[in-house]
């Protein structure tokens, strides 16, 4: 569905200025139809600039840029509005036309493509209703919260029927109930028409939440990409640990360790990740019944991704050395992988 080949793109630093910025650099990317695809990356990774070359916003300097069997790339004026009928975006601020009520936004692009009156009654309506806004039809933006509007934008994005939608950062102005809302929308809405999503966040919480492959974004270069599960269960770049442990450790992970190194300045403590099935484990029951060993659970956490669950464990080991290490052993036996965590 969407296929980015070596796509990079310069700025000029300045007016006159010879001096350029690379803000994507030689990036390749394969969308497969029907999937949810995230990008993540922090601020100035070049995520928005790569989403903006989908529809055409911005021209790569080098490399093509191919959407719906059209490359997007290369083409201009009316060819290049008619493809972005088939590219519909939404955005963080939502981008609303703040005198138009709930229908007359919706309806917006059904005018400007020249759809009859009739047609647009119909298809807003059936819109309304896919989104949840019955009862909201005749508001205005001011009177609408955040989630609301950002289902107005949902609705007035899939007004002509695109085949690719882009999400640009769409939840990053939301409170956390409403995001997770937002994201059971697009998961609905992908599966019941089987739409391609592409959507740019710095939050892992919502890769994890509804996509099904992730590109990992730094400095202008996809520094990693995969199925989201095995990103989780094996992260090759430091950027990528970073923005996974948002997800599978809490903000307090470091200072218990230093705790728990200061009091119990012996023994192990163990990291432990587990993936799909190996979750719902009994290790730890294992481990006490097997081996002569003080097992003190520190803490964990349980994530889902749309491809399974995703589990991580802390737990501190006191023993012989040949007791600890053959613990270790046997869970590794176990498919379950382990870090023994040094005290920094």
């Amino acid at each position: 569905m969407i296929t980015l080949t070596k796509v990079s793109k310069l700025f000029r630093t300045g007016k006159g200025s010879s001096d350029t910025i690379r803000a994507v650099n030689n990036v390749n990317v394969e969308i497969n139809k029907g999937e949810i695809f995230g990008i993540i990356g922090y601020s100035g990774a070049g995520k928005s600039t790569l989403i903006r070359m989908l529809n055409g916003l911005e021209t790569p300097t080098e490399g093509s840029v191919i959407v719906a069997d059209k490359e997007i790339s290369k083409i201009k004026g009316a060819k290049l509005r008619k493809a972005r009928q088939e590219i519909s975006m939404i955005f963080q601020h939502f981008n609303l036309l703040w005198s138009r009520t709930v229908q007359e936004n919706i309806a917006f692009p059904l005018e400007i493509a020249g759809v009859s009156k009739t047609e647009r009654t119909k298809r807003v309506n059936e819109l309304i209703k896919l989104v949840g806004l019955e009862g909201r039809e005749k508001a205005y933006p001011s009177q609408l919260s955040g989630g609301q509007k950002q289902r107005v934008g949902i609705a007035r994005a899939l007004a002509n029927d695109p085949k690719v939608l882009l999400c640009d950062e769409a939840t990053s102005a939301l409170d956390p109930q409403t995001t997770d809302s937002i994201l059971e929308l697009l998961v609905d809405i992908n599966q019941r028409l089987g739409l391609t999503i592409v959507l740019i966040t710095h939050e892992m919480h919502v890769i994890r939440k509804i996509c099904h492959r992730v590109a990992v974004m730094e400095n202008g270069q996809v520094v990693e990409q995969g199925p989201v599960l095995d990103v989780f269960r094996d992260p090759q770049e430091q950027m990528t640990k970073r923005f996974v442990q948002q997800v599978t450790e809490p903000e307090e992970t470091k200072e218990t360790m230093d705790h728990l190194f200061e009091r119990f300045p012996e023994g192990k403590v163990i990291q432990m990740t587990f993936v799909g099935d190996h979750a719902e484990s009994p290790l730890i029951t294992k481990l006490v019944r097997n081996f002569e060993l003080d097992v003190n659970i520190v803490q964990g956490k349980i994530s889902q991704t749309r491809s399974g669950s995703y589990g991580t464990l802390f737990i501190h080991l006191d023993g012989t050395e040949d007791e600890m290490l053959r613990a270790i052993e046997f869970v590794k036996a176990q498919q379950v992988g382990v870090e023994v965590i040094t005290h920094a």
